[in-house]
């Protein structure tokens, strides 16, 4: 399966990847609305990315997240109580909200930010999909 990687030393803290996600999915150039997260002020961890571990499809009692067919974790919006405990509890806090919508929202591995990542700092990996969550 796929999933998004990172190598902070490459990042230059442009600002590309997020602009071009946020435009992607929400058709505005707002960081906030990004799926990944570029943390200009380097407490915690750099780039905020997904690795599609699967820990929010076993908080979410509604069993709104799931897996496709290709690993991806995603997120059933007719299913999701709005709760936010998957944003909550997330390991890589790569789970997100913003105040303009009820549902969390998160990395689906599409690969925009990584194709116009001008470093290689964010890009595609593969990895065997798990068997079990």
């Amino acid at each position: 399966m796929k999933y998004l990687d990172k190598n902070v030393e490459l990042c230059t803290e442009c600002g590309l990847c997020e602009e071009a996600c946020s435009k992607a999915y929400f058709k505005v150039a707002d960081k906030e609305k990004s799926r990944i997260r570029i943390n200009m002020e380097s407490f915690g961890e750099k780039i905020t990315v997904c690795n599609q571990c699967g820990k929010c499809i076993e908080v979410c009692q509604v069993q709104a997240l799931y897996r496709d067919k290709n690993g991806i974790v995603r997120l059933d919006k007719s299913k999701c109580v709005n709760c936010l405990m998957c944003v909550g509890l997330c390991p890589e806090n790569a789970m997100f909200e913003h105040v303009e919508f009820l549902e969390p929202f998160k990395c689906i591995a599409c690969g925009i930010c990584a194709d116009v990542c001008p470093t290689g700092a964010i890009f595609l990996k593969e990895r065997e999909m798990a068997t079990a969550e």
